[in-house]
Formats: C-alpha cells, structure tokens, sequence
C-alpha cells in the first residue's frame, strides 16, 4: 500500500533505460538510433532539394547534436553524420572550421583565462558561404557543406546584390561568412529567429530569385582566412571593401563580464540579423592554409538559452486531479531550456493526448510559456514501437469519485487533501502536499476526514515528521473544526460558490429538491442537478454526518 500511496499517479510505464543521453546498448536502443538518423536526413533532403524547412532550426541543431551523440554511444562513427549544409562538387579555398559551444558563463571564463587580443561578434543566424576573389572578380560561392566541400552557389550569388561582384584588392581574397535574412531593427529577445536561417537556405535552393527575394538577403563576413594577421587591420581592410557590418559588429573583450555585456546588448537591442548568440575569437589565429573542417582553439560559440527543446518522452504518467480531471504528464529527460532543467511536461487535456498519442521512446517538442511553465508544443518522432499504457477510463473518475482511499484513486484522494487544506478552503497555515503526502504513506488516513482524529502522539511517529511538525499540524487539525460552514463546503468540493447557495446549514442544502436549487437566482437545470447530486451523495452525507460529530458548525443533525 504504501508504495503505491508514495506515488500519486499512475505511473503506467517505467523509464526507458538512458544514462548518459544514450540509447540502451539493445535492439530497442538501436532502433531509437535509426529513426532519429532517418528522421534527420529526411529533414535534410527537404531543405536541400526542395528548399523547405520541416521543423525549427533551433529543433533540428539538437536532434544532430544528440544523433551524433548516439552514434558516438554505439560507435558507429561510419554511419552518416548529417549536416545541415549540404555536402556537394566544389572545394572550399580554405575548409570551414565550424564552431564548438561554451555551456555557460563558468565556461566562458575558463575559455577565456588564457586567451588575450580576444574580440566578440554576434552568431548571425544564417547559412555559411565561402567566397572566392581572384584578381578582384567573384570566382567562387559555395555553400558550408560539410567544412571541406559544398554547393556550387555562384548561379545565386549573382543574383544578390549583398554579394560584391568585384573587389577593389588585388591577388586572391578569401573570405568567409553568413548569408542572412534582413530584418532592420530586429530585437532578438522579443521576435526570435522566426526561420531566419531556413527562409535563406530555401531561397539559395533556388535557381532564380525574385528581385525582392535576392535583395532580402545580407552578408556578414565574420573571417578573412588570407587577409592580415591582425584583427584590427583585417576589420579596416573589410571594411574598405564595403563589409562595414563586420567593423560595428566585431567588439574587442577584456573579460567575460565584457563579453557577457555583450552578449546581452545583441540580445535585447535592434540590429539587422537574427542571432542565436555570439562568438568569440583570437585576433591572431594559424593561417587558412591549417584550418581543418572541425571547431578551432582560437574560436568557440556562446549561444542564447533555447526558446524551443527537443526533448525525449522517458515514460506516460497520467495525474487525477481534485475534480476527476485526467492530465496526461510526460516525464523526459532532462533537457535545459532558458537555464531551467525540465522534467516533465503536461499534454494538457486526455482527449489531446489521445490525439497525438505520445509514447515512451517519442521525441516532442516543448517551450516556456510566460517563461515559467514547460509547454508541449508537437511530436518531432515518433517511435515505431508503440508501448501498451493502462489508461484511466474517463467515467471512474469525476467530482464525487475517489473519497476514500484505494489503488486507483492515490491521485485524485490526494488532490482532494491537498485542495482542503489549502487557501482557497480551510487555510491549514503550514500543511500542505507534502504533509499529506506522509499521512498517507504511513496509512493513517483511509478516509477524506480521518485525520481529524489524529493526535499528536501518532504524528510523532509519522516518519519525516519531527515534535515540532507533530506539534504544529496537531493544532492545525484542531483549529480546522473551528472554520466557518462555507469554508468547509469549499473543503469538501461543493460545485458552486457557497456564499451563493443561501444555506447556514447541511440540512438545508440535503433537503433540497432539484425544483428548490432551480429557483435560486443564476442556477440552471444542469448546476441544480449537479448541486443535488453533491448534497446527496452517500459518502458525502456520511462525511457530513463526520464533521456535526466533531462540533463543526453547519453540519449537526436537528
């Protein structure tokens, strides 16, 4: 009894075993790592060939990140790694390094601590290029593919006025940067990405552009692999060259409170790109020549806390709540989301669950709302193995189930404690969830009222609960019987306001017929039947019979 009274829901499924964000080392695990590997290239084709984006960018940067996770869990490094940038024909001049992630501000001062000339700029959110000049002329674009190699984007880049046909430099010029969408006065903090990233790469999937099209999109050179060594220098050359974006927006940092002032400047003041943080980088770095296609030591990312997870569902846990209402919990792994470690997520209504039908082994997207309360935003994957769940039928459970105690009412009967003690009722000052919560577990309380009876002697023997606990929730219980009649008709869950039923007494509200609560002045046949329903219930006749026993006000029998 009392393991099942300790957990207070219906934990119908146990957690899939995870450790470390991996796969279990079975055919299942195995399995959960080939859908999530197809899943992904079939985002990828989409973006690639057709040019549409099937889920967020932020969503699909963590499901390649946890895929190549898996793969590292399983060793099997020679399956596909997919990129977002696709891999194609034409070399890069100097091979994209991509960008490792500093977890948090610790992170950033350890990376920082033994670094100097170090210099700031923002994370544009958009898709990487490398552009080749020869001579002064544009000879090659091609898209980040997988760092070494990638897509031939010159047939676009003409099209863009953003991308300089010609230079004013002699010799070979290579530089490397991000494709953005224009957004004057873009407020991050506020607007989001909004697909910045996924509306580009759409439109250099195709082969013409509308002139508003090609005019929407911006360059931000963030590097000159072959220019000058020194920061400073290279930033005034790039300038000269009409790259004016990567002089504002390149800021030399001192510390990491300077660089976390930064950070939070681009976050929450208008520039004309979407981002997704900020990098950091040495001004002097090893020549393009022994740059490799994996992140660098003289440059590393800082990105802003997710506003949207990829979290993956561990078990279906469904709660009963006061009234009998069903909410289905899906408790993950833990994922962090704006620097909160969720844990569980509500699916909200039964009949919403239903719908999606989310099961362990899915993965789901989910997002604060108001900031504070995990939301579930839709199913990202969906597993091919659909695990059998016990759920609770709709029609055990309503405003009159579960006043005693018993296996399938642990959640519900709880709630109903955790409801009469409340503010909204008798205003218990101190006794709340918890204090339930080990009543129950030490099987003191089989019955909504038994603790009523309850004295300080078997308190103390309550594990968890010390003398002066014991103390303290004794006289609580004691000055429970002196609450007003209406405080107790909202303990007990009466369907209506009780200020508004026009009763002093239980005898006057048991004794009323459905045609009596009907001419009261807002009540409606479905209420007078609901109010009846309540006022003559067995069990709460009995309950109200309980309490005239124990002196309360209202409820002795005349």
């Amino acid at each position: 009894m009392k393991a099942w009274i300790a957990a207070c829901v219906f934990l119908l499924l146990p957690a899939l075993a995870l450790a470390d964000d991996c796969p279990a080392q079975t055919p299942a695990g195995s399995r959960q790592l080939t859908e999530l590997a197809e899943q992904v290239a079939r985002w990828d084709d989409a973006y690639h060939r057709q040019g549409r984006s099937l889920v967020s960018d932020e969503l699909y940067d963590q499901a390649r990140a946890r895929l190549e996770r898996w793969q590292r869990c399983h060793a099997r490094p020679s399956e596909a790694n997919p990129l977002r940038g696709a891999q194609g024909p034409v070399q890069h001049p100097v091979a994209q390094t991509g960008l490792g992630k500093l977890a948090d501000e610790r992170a950033v001062t350890q990376w920082m601590a033994n670094r100097d000339d170090l210099w700031i700029q923002p994370k544009v959110d958009g898709v990487a290029v490398s552009l080749l000049y020869v001579s002064g002329h544009l000879r090659r674009v091609v898209s980040r593919g997988d760092g070494t190699s990638g897509q031939d984007w010159m047939p676009q880049a003409a099209q863009i006025s953003a991308i300089p046909k010609q230079l004013h430099e002699r010799g070979t010029v290579i530089l490397q940067g991000e494709l953005y969408l224009r957004r004057p006065g873009h407020v991050q903090a506020t607007q989001g990405s909004a697909a910045a990233r996924s509306t580009v790469a759409g439109l250099m999937a195709r082969q013409a552009l509308q002139q508003d099209q090609a005019a929407s999109i911006g360059l931000f050179v963030w590097d000159w692999p072959n220019g000058p060594g020194a920061m400073h220098e290279r930033l005034e050359r790039l300038a000269a060259l009409g790259f004016e974006d990567s002089r504002t927006y390149s800021r030399q940092v001192d510390s990491p409170a300077d660089a976390a002032r930064w950070r939070e400047h681009w976050l929450r003041s208008p520039i004309p790109f979407a981002t997704d943080g900020v990098v950091l980088r040495q001004g002097q770095r090893p020549s393009g020549d022994r740059w490799r296609a994996e992140p660098p030591h003289w440059a590393i990312a800082w990105k802003y806390p997710a506003s949207e997870a990829l979290a993956l569902v561990e078990a279906v846990e469904f709660s009963i709540g006061r009234t009998g209402r069903i909410t289905p919990l899906l408790r993950l792994q833990p994922v962090k989301l704006d620097d909160r470690t969720i844990r569980v997520v509500s699916a909200g209504l039964l009949q919403r669950w239903r719908q999606l039908d989310i099961r362990p082994g899915d993965q789901i997207a989910i997002r604060l709302a108001g900031q504070t309360i995990p939301k579930l935003e839709s199913v990202v994957l969906r597993s091919a193995v659909r695990a059998a769940l016990e759920i609770p039928g709709e029609d055990d459970y309503h405003a009159l189930s579960c006043l005693r105690v018993s296996p399938a009412c642990a959640s519900q009967f709880h709630a109903r404690l955790t409801w009469l003690s409340g503010k909204q009722a008798l205003n218990l000052s101190g006794i709340g969830a918890g204090t339930w919560q080990k009543l129950l577990a030490a099987q003191h309380i089989d019955g909504l009222l038994d603790w009523l009876d309850l004295d300080e002697a078997q308190l103390l023997a309550v594990p968890g609960i010390g003398p002066q606990g014991a103390t303290a929730i004794s006289e609580r219980f004691a000055e429970a019987r002196q609450r007003p009649f209406h405080d107790w008709l909202r303990a007990l869950g009466v369907p209506m306001n009780p200020d508004s039923l026009a009763a002093q007494s239980w005898m006057q509200l048991h004794q009323r017929s459905r045609r009596d609560w009907q001419a009261i002045p807002g009540i409606g046949p479905t209420r007078a039947a609901q109010l009846q329903a309540f006022f003559q219930h067995e069990e709460m006749v009995a309950l109200a019979e309980r309490l005239g026993e124990a002196g309360v006000a209202g409820f002795q029998a005349r």
